[in-house]
């Protein structure tokens, strides 16, 4: 029933892209992860990249956006492995590389901040993930994946998916908001998601934020208001685990039903530069899998 629901929001965000005119590119989005900035380690969610580009007519935040007036176009990598890339035991998840294409609406609706939309994720050597991380590994004197686990990694697919966060900003004084917010999606994974953030400071309060889909760390893709200076963030959620074709039933490991996330980080905003890097734990997801991991997440942005 969730999932039918999600496909049906999933197409009408799809079907009402084209409705709007006058769109101009209002920002970009990016957010890089990856457990060498986190815990030091190269194992499991070890790295991903997303990149956002964000169009409409204007941005006066969520209330004055009504649905698919703003509209984000998003491209998401992400690198998942064994703890060890060349001689895995056999109770370690397969390495998976995943490429993701979605659009996202963000809108107002009964005072809450809405994001609907869907994705196609792709999986298997067709992403060239793996490729990339032997190239990269090799380049940085790191140890690259073996022949063994990539030929190991899972197979070609393709998944159409749709996603949906309702979220709602509380402001207690100049310098305080928190947000709970809850989350499904279906797809490559299919869950459901209940969680919050604060932050403490003024940055991001009026933003345009993203989620990323690793850590849950929110990230700026549209300035609202500009205010110099620090904040503070911290976040958390819980997850329950319909399915996930990351972690394949039948296989060497049982994913677990239950999953989840806190982070930490710090936002600065200067003048002609902003940047944010975070921490994130992230507990268990397979059985098998001995402890949780802490990655770290690092985003950039430069006006000139």
């Amino acid at each position: 029933m969730l999932k039918r629901l999600l496909l049906a929001a999933g197409l009408a965000v799809i079907a009402t892209a084209g409705l709007a005119q006058d769109r101009v590119t209002l920002g970009w989005g990016r957010v890089f992860t990856n457990d060498q900035i986190g815990d030091g380690r190269d194992r499991w969610r070890s790295g991903s990249y997303s990149v956002s580009r964000v169009r409409g007519p204007s941005w006066h935040g969520y209330e004055a956006a009504g649905f698919g007036d703003i509209l984000e176009l998003r491209g998401h990598a992400a690198v998942i492995a064994p703890d060890n890339l060349t001689t895995p035991v056999p109770t370690d998840r397969r390495y998976a590389g995943l490429l993701a294409l979605g659009l996202n609406t963000h809108f107002g609706w009964a005072g809450n901040e809405v994001a609907l939309g869907g994705e196609l994720a792709f999986t298997g050597p067709q992403t060239g993930i793996g490729r990339f991380q032997e190239w990269a590994h090799d380049l940085g004197g790191m140890v690259p994946p073996s022949p063994g686990v990539l030929g190991n990694q899972l197979g070609n697919r393709v998944y159409p998916g749709v996603n949906v966060e309702i979220g709602r900003s509380f402001a207690f004084g100049d310098s305080l908001q928190a947000r709970p917010f809850v989350a499904a999606q279906a797809g490559v994974e299919t869950l459901l998601r209940v969680g919050g953030d604060i932050t403490i400071g003024q940055l991001g309060r009026q933003d345009l934020m993203l989620r990323d889909v690793t850590t849950g760390t929110r990230y700026r893709a549209v300035e609202g208001a500009r205010s110099e200076g620090f904040s503070l963030t911290l976040g958390g959620d819980l997850a329950h685990v319909a399915d996930t074709a990351l972690l394949p039933s039948g296989g060497a490991v049982t994913a677990r039903d239950d999953r989840y996330r806190l982070r930490a980080g710090v936002h600065w905003q200067g003048k002609r530069a902003s940047t944010f890097y975070g921490v994130s734990y992230l507990s268990r997801e397979f059985e098998e899998q001995p402890e949780g991991q802490v990655v770290g997440a690092l985003s950039l942005n430069l006006r000139f």
